[in-house]
């Protein structure tokens, strides 16, 4: 056991598919889990979510580095048996279904309890697994509209807008990993297991917690919380502007050339701007117009003013800052070739010629993983033969 590696040994079953759960199971594996990801016959459904490299797509790829590949087919009576035997031996278990699923085949918490006594279960899901919503189906794109995160992510239309990545999933990855590693912590002194209920729409509303506090004591009439913060157009572009104290926005007047409005009735406060951002707005933004977003990023950084232009991600591999403090890496996937790979933020860096930080093919690891369970050659032989479990195809 090591800071870089603290979870070297640990035994992780991971059934779930998509990004939530096996981003989870992920992180687990870039701190040194022994993670293999249990995959049906079609692969993860993630494989196939936009452009295709092979047999990966980028979120496959971002979620799955680290990780043993073995295809079960779950329907056949041997698929099922290597799954019992996979989950009869793992420290975690991690699944994604919807609530009910795993008790079909055998596999829910009271089953390998039985078995399996100090397994931390992990079960993420939309919903979670009580109330009236706990066997509905959901998404990130579902759980961004049921939580309101989408009611306060308005554009210039003012229509209410997703977030345009998996930010639930990620959340909710994130809220996992933490509830794990708190689990495993204190199973040092717990003879038992416990099994951990993580939803998506739990998640998307604790990383809203302020907002929904905003919500309720303002009568569902919140008003931002640092106006006349936000995004505006310049020459050549948006740039981004902030304010965390009240005297940051005085610095930004004189920034902008117009000391006077620091001292307007209007706006002398937080709550004053945001309920008068209607005079103000227009003011800021044509002012802005003058001047290109490099142009002002420079000249507010002078003034002591937050503000950034919104920049893509090429502009943010290129940045800098980002190369000299390695913020990525790239790392040559097999079958995708150099792809760019984040920083985990505390984590050891990362080596692009560790080979754990490769991203299984579908079912690459199946030989290796009946292997590790003693079964011999006749029988994973007759394991295929009956198309319980698929042997990698790429590699293989």
């Amino acid at each position: 056991m090591s800071y870089e590696k603290p979870f070297a040994g640990l035994k992780v079953l991971d059934m779930s598919q998509g990004y939530a759960g096996p981003y989870c199971a992920g992180l687990l594996a870039q701190y040194g889990a022994d993670v293999t990801k249990v995959e049906p016959p079609e692969g993860d459904w993630s494989r196939g979510l936009g452009r295709v490299y092979g047999d990966q797509t980028t979120i496959s790829l971002a979620a799955n580095r680290g990780k043993k590949s073995i295809v079960l087919d779950l329907k056949s009576a041997g698929g099922l048996a290597v799954a019992h035997d996979l989950a009869a031996r793992c420290d975690v278990f991690m699944e994604g279904f919807r609530p009910g699923v795993c008790a079909r085949f055998g596999l829910a918490y009271d089953d390998l309890r039985q078995v399996n006594p100090g397994v931390i279960y992990m079960a993420i899901s939309g919903f979670g697994h009580d109330g009236p919503y706990a066997r509905e189906a959901s998404t990130d794109t579902v759980a961004q509209a049921f939580s309101g995160l989408m009611s306060i992510n308005r554009g210039n239309d003012g229509a209410p807008h997703r977030v345009g990545h998996f930010i639930v999933d990620c959340v909710t990855a994130l809220y996992a990993y933490q509830a794990l590693s708190t689990a495993l912590y204190a199973r040092r002194d717990e003879p038992a297991g416990r099994f951990i209920d993580c939803s998506l729409m739990q998640a998307a509303a604790a990383v809203q917690t302020s907002k929904i506090a905003d919500f309720h004591l303002e009568d569902g009439k919140p008003v931002a919380n640092n106006a006349p913060a936000g995004s505006y157009n310049t020459q050549n572009g948006f740039i981004a502007i902030t304010l965390v104290k009240e005297e940051q926005f005085r610095q930004m007047c004189q920034a902008l050339g117009q000391p006077a409005l620091a001292d307007d009735p209007r706006y002398l406060k937080f709550a004053n701007r945001a309920e008068n951002m209607d005079s103000l707005g227009p003011v800021i933004q044509e002012i802005l117009l003058q001047r290109t977003a490099l142009d002002w990023a420079a000249h507010f950084q002078a003034a002591g003013v937050l503000a950034h232009p919104v920049a893509d991600y090429g502009d943010w591999m290129a940045d800098p800052h980002v190369v000299a403090t390695q913020a990525f890496q790239m790392i040559a996937q097999q079958g995708v070739g150099p792809m760019p790979v984040a920083q985990i933020p505390g984590a050891a860096a990362i080596d692009p010629e560790d080979p754990s930080q490769q991203v299984p093919f579908l079912g690459e690891h199946s030989r290796q993983v009946l292997g590790d369970l003693g079964y011999d050659e006749e029988k994973i032989s007759g394991l295929v033969a009956e198309g319980a479990v698929r042997l990698g195809s790429l590699k293989e």
